[in-house]
């Protein structure tokens, strides 16, 4: 019997459904894609008509989440639970982050200072694995309370080492794990996972001890949830992390980025997309950082990016089920969903705007909302 997912309907602002055949133009391939169903938020029910009656449905909550940090990198006692919703408990985490470096020539023209994207691992790793309720009682005079403190000193090598510590079999998570009727089927290597919630630094890593103790963070020996991928584009990161009795069950695992910045291809702007299967349905995931600006034209550059990133971005071909092929192109998912500084404006003044939200007049708001305005003419 296969498995599909269903993300919560509380959760997911957005609705896609597959399409067989690579696009044409990303202005066509979005016409074709919601010809039968629009973009409908939080309404799954044409979804759920299209499902075979062989299939098991499985709900799954997605949090999904956005920060433009302005080129900061995590402050003293900084604390991301409120922010992560984690006594909401979901399955999987999205988090994209913006400018997580500033966007000065040198690192965007220079070699990629990784050292900020690794902190905020080692902060959504404390605050995902650390209980609510366990952060929630406990004393504020505790080291290990939930008002923690890094120290001035960082050390770069421990924080890449810990970055890779955090993955979860990566290299597993990118093999094709489709079954099918095929008598060599059974022959292939199974996927070996150890113990999902086993704590990655039982091996006594010096370097992990030496950044634990200095940043004052405390990981529990079992981990909740594992990073399932992260990726990091000058300024653009964004990272995914599933509970850890999911694992076993996600594949396809592929990255694809675009610059759009400076020429048109650097990565001072542009996007990270990740592509990944749980069960049997097609996740991807899009953190983007458009073009900025409010002049007459830069909303034009906006929809440039957007039409770029769905024409140009492209996944590999890893499946090896000949009866199953895995999108390729983004919108060919079955679930894609969108996030970042994507930069789109109310364009009215800041007047009128405060008119408009004062006397509750959503309508007319929406009609000047840039994101709107566009995704109708594609539509």
């Amino acid at each position: 019997m296969n498995e599909c997912c269903r993300p919560d309907e509380k959760v997911l602002m957005t609705k896609a459904t597959g399409s067989s055949s690579p696009p044409s133009t990303p202005e066509n391939s979005v016409k074709e894609r919601h010809s039968s169903a629009r973009i409908e938020g939080l309404s799954l029910s044409n979804f759920d008509q299209l499902m075979s009656p062989a299939m098991k449905i499985q709900d799954i909550r997605v949090f999904v989440a956005t920060w433009n940090v302005g080129g900061k990198s995590p402050s003293h006692g900084l604390n991301l639970e409120d922010f992560l919703q984690v006594e909401g408990s979901s399955d999987i985490y999205v988090l994209g982050f913006q400018e997580i470096v500033p966007l000065s020539a040198g690192n965007v023209l220079g070699s990629e200072d990784n050292e900020p994207a690794a902190k905020w691992l080692a902060l959504i790793s404390h605050a995902l694995n650390n209980p609510y309720h366990d952060s929630m009682h406990s004393s504020d005079s505790s080291p290990n309370s939930k008002h923690f403190k890094f120290n001035n000193t960082f050390h770069k090598q421990s924080l890449k080492t810990l970055s890779k510590k955090l993955r979860a079999y990566n290299h597993l998570l990118k093999d094709c794990n489709c079954s099918w009727d095929n008598p060599m089927s059974n022959k292939r290597k199974e996927r070996k996972y150890g113990d999902p919630c086993a704590s990655p630094f039982s091996d006594g890593d010096p370097s992990i001890d030496e950044f634990l103790s200095t940043t004052g963070i405390s990981l529990p020996k079992r981990l909740n949830y594992r990073l399932i991928a992260s990726k990091q584009m000058v300024g653009i990161f964004v990272s995914i992390w599933a509970q850890r009795d999911l694992v076993k069950d996600i594949g396809h695992l592929r990255i694809s980025c675009m610059g759009r910045g400076i020429m048109g291809c650097l990565g001072n702007k542009g996007c990270i997309s990740i592509s990944m299967t749980l069960h049997q349905t097609s996740f991807c995931f899009v953190c983007s950082h458009l073009a900025s600006g409010e002049k007459e034209g830069d909303e034009l550059r906006r929809n440039t990016d957007v039409a770029e990133i769905l024409k140009g971005t492209q996944f590999a071909r890893i499946c090896k089920s000949p009866s199953r092929g895995m999108p390729e192109r983004i919108i060919n998912h079955d679930r894609t969903i969108w996030l970042g500084d994507l930069n789109y404006r109310v364009a009215l003044s800041y007047e009128e705007t405060r008119f408009l939200l004062e006397d509750n007049d959503w309508d007319s708001l929406l009609e000047k909302d840039q994101v709107g305005s566009y995704l109708f003419k594609l539509l």
